[in-house]
């Protein structure tokens, strides 16, 4: 109800400042560097990240400074894996821009896909419904697609805070992001090993990118982080998986040795 009455009432401001900011934000580069790698040592398992800007490091200069590579470094530690990962996006994809993205991509397979997203949704004023339906559509995709055994979708940070949004327009998008957030961890619940991962609380206007929209690299290590220790125990199923054929592996090589000792006895 706040909302409707927000855009009511503040719309000629909102939309004024919404196109401004369009013509007014400087367009960064998506960062160099690899999009594809094994992180750590040990017993194997896989990872994809999908998603908008903010999954392909838009803020860093490089992928080292980005995401994806922070993040599967800090869980291949905890989990003392080799972490095999796939990058998959692009800048401005919506929910469902990047179903249609992910739809003409070569997939690798993953155990578990991570997903980063929502605020072109916002921004592009895309319904909740719609936005959660094509969602649900990415689950099924990257299950049939990747074989991924749980989905995880991130909240959208605080807009409110970011330094490139004027006011009223800070509010209303931080407004939105709050709703989403909300409306996702609702829809979560609904699905099995569909999960809503929560990154509010590290957003700062000190810590965002050059253009005051996307993240630092100092704000992406705190959600690479914050995303390491939320996925760590939803891979512990797959790291005793993983283990298992290890051990298996080894024991039917001690037993192809033993045949051959054998036969030469």
């Amino acid at each position: 109800m706040i909302v409707h009455i927000a855009r009511i009432v503040l719309a000629p401001i909102i939309y004024a400042q919404a196109r401004y900011l369009r013509s007014s934000i400087p367009l960064l580069p998506e960062p160099q560097g690899i999009r594809s790698g094994v992180s750590g040592t040990g017993r194997p398992l896989r990872l994809l990240i999908a998603g908008d800007s903010s999954a392909v490091g838009v803020g860093a200069d490089t992928q080292e400074n980005g995401l994806a590579i922070p993040l599967t470094r800090a869980l291949a530690t905890q989990l003392e894996a080799a972490l095999h990962w796939q990058l998959i996006g692009r800048t401005g994809l919506t929910s469902e821009g990047l179903l249609q993205h992910l739809a003409n991509d070569d997939i690798q397979p993953a155990d578990m896909a991570l997903v980063v997203l929502g605020a072109n949704d916002i921004t592009n004023e895309v319904s909740l419904r719609h936005a959660l339906r094509c969602r649900g559509d990415i689950v099924a995709l990257l299950r049939e697609r990747a074989g991924v055994s749980h989905v995880v979708f991130t909240g959208v940070p605080e807009m409110q805070v970011f330094p490139a949004l004027p006011h009223p327009l800070a509010w209303y998008a931080g407004l939105h992001a709050s709703r989403n957030n909300r409306a996702q961890a609702r829809w979560v619940k609904q699905h099995r090993n569909v999960h809503h991962a929560d990154i509010g609380g590290l957003a700062r206007a000190d810590i965002m990118g050059s253009d005051g929209y996307h993240p630092s690299p100092t704000l992406y290590a705190l959600v690479a982080k914050r995303l390491a220790q939320f996925l760590f125990p939803l891979y512990q199923p797959h790291a005793e998986i993983a283990a298992t054929a290890a051990i298996d592996t080894e024991l039917e090589m001690d037993q192809d040795e033993d045949d051959k000792l054998l036969s030469t006895t």
